[in-house]
């Protein structure tokens, strides 16, 4: 039994997805005989509750000038951190000299418009190809991993900051004590420490299992976040639902009695009373290999009909559905994606090709499998074309279904 990262706190396995390769790794057709695989199995911390990997993949091998994650990819996503930004900007930003420093910055989404407004601000972003999209927009980048060390150089060279934002980052780190040391160094007293990240609530009720991959090392609760913000000296003030990657959760953290609480973190502490039973995790479990077993099957069945499926999108979750569920180019031949540092590589793991987004419409497929379901409305909006030439759509969260329309809320 391994102990918490975060607490120390025994930590007890609820489930394993198997053997598995870096997400987002994508390798070229000539690199597959030196793929890194590791067992990718989740626990949770019998003390805090912190759901977390219980094997841990060097950061140097997820983050590097190769990695092919552009958050700006999506226009949901250009629309959100707009609005974060905008926030930021009437409510935090607006005194003279105002400072923002952004963890995982990526190719800086929300920090160009913090830059457009002229305020200082800082993006930290260890992946070197990522990092210079984000420069070439006219952003501050500092390259490297945010830790308490590079915290405590930030401020000694720009001052303390009024807000530390992250999205879809902070449960990336798995030295959260170095992370949260370093926000403390670095924040100015009065100041707020803002995060979004993939609820866990919204993997276990909704069964996205494909959400846990390397990258995802924790998977936070309100409780759990309350947890580690209280273990660390701050107070957690704010807990707000946001729409990303199909339900995802913003927590505010502030220094004790700086900033007064919501309501909303009491009520959603109420909320989770039933989501970390042990119970629940069984179930989750069993959904999750019933979801395998339905969806292995429905490939099959229609190749054995004759009928064609494709693959859309290749986020990181394209890779922990098809190595767990065993699907590789004989079921799925190829998948479609915008991204071009993806294009003409391979799944990793399973080695299904991954093409230009031109390849889905020459011709059409009988069937798409959507990898990117957490954009379904957005995608399936715009390939209306698709659906009136008689295509249909493969969802497997929450549930295995074919779709014809767009499907409401996803």
């Amino acid at each position: 039994m391994l102990g918490c990262r975060l607490c120390g706190g025994l930590v007890d396995e609820l489930l394993d997805l198997g053997r598995q390769p870096l997400a987002n790794s994508f390798p070229r057709p000539d690199q597959t005989t030196d793929e890194f695989f590791y067992r990718l199995a989740m626990g949770a911390c019998r003390d805090c509750s912190m759901m977390q990997l219980l094997e841990e993949v060097p950061r140097d091998l997820k983050y590097h000038d190769g990695y092919p994650y552009r958050a700006s990819g999506s226009a949901t996503h250009r629309d959100h951190f707009t609005s974060v930004a905008t926030n930021f900007l009437a409510r935090e930003l607006s005194t003279k000299d105002a400072f923002v420093v952004e963890i995982g910055c990526n190719d800086g989404v929300m920090l160009a418009r913090i830059a457009k407004a002229g305020v200082r601000h800082l993006g930290v972003e260890p992946a070197g190809g990522v990092a210079e999209l984000a420069a070439a927009k006219g952003i501050d980048v500092l390259r490297e991993f945010f830790e308490e060390e590079t915290a405590v150089r930030i401020r000694s060279t720009h001052g303390p900051a009024d807000v530390i934002f992250a999205a879809n980052t902070i449960c990336h780190i798995p030295y959260a004590d170095s992370l949260m040391r370093g926000v403390a160094a670095l924040l100015k007293p009065g100041g707020i420490f803002v995060f979004e990240e993939p609820y866990l609530g919204t993997v276990i009720n909704g069964m996205a299992f494909d959400q846990l991959y390397d990258e995802h090392f924790y998977f936070f609760t309100v409780r759990s976040v309350q947890s580690m913000a209280r273990r660390f000296g701050f107070e957690l003030i704010d807990a707000e639902p946001t729409p990303l990657h199909g339900g995802s959760m913003r927590y505010t953290l502030a220094l004790p009695g700086q900033r007064a609480r919501t309501a909303n973190v009491r009520s959603l502490l109420a909320q989770e009373e039933e989501l970390t039973k042990p119970d629940t995790y069984r179930r989750f479990r069993s959904a999750v290999e019933r979801i395998r077993h339905d969806l292995v099957g429905l490939l099959e069945q229609l190749k054995q009909d004759g009928r064609t499926v494709v693959g859309y999108g290749a986020p990181g979750k394209v890779t922990t559905v098809t190595n767990y569920c065993g699907i590789g180019p004989d079921l799925v031949p190829y998948v479609c994606d915008s991204t071009p540092s993806k294009q003409h590589r391979l799944v990793p793991g399973t080695h299904i090709p991954v093409r230009p987004p031109d390849a889905f419409r020459d011709p059409y497929p009988d069937y798409a499998l959507l990898f990117a379901w957490n954009h379904a409305d957005e995608i399936i909006a715009k390939e209306q074309a698709f659906l009136e030439a008689g295509g249909s759509w493969i969802l497997y969260v929450p549930e295995v279904r074919v779709v014809r329309h767009v499907p409401a809320g996803r």
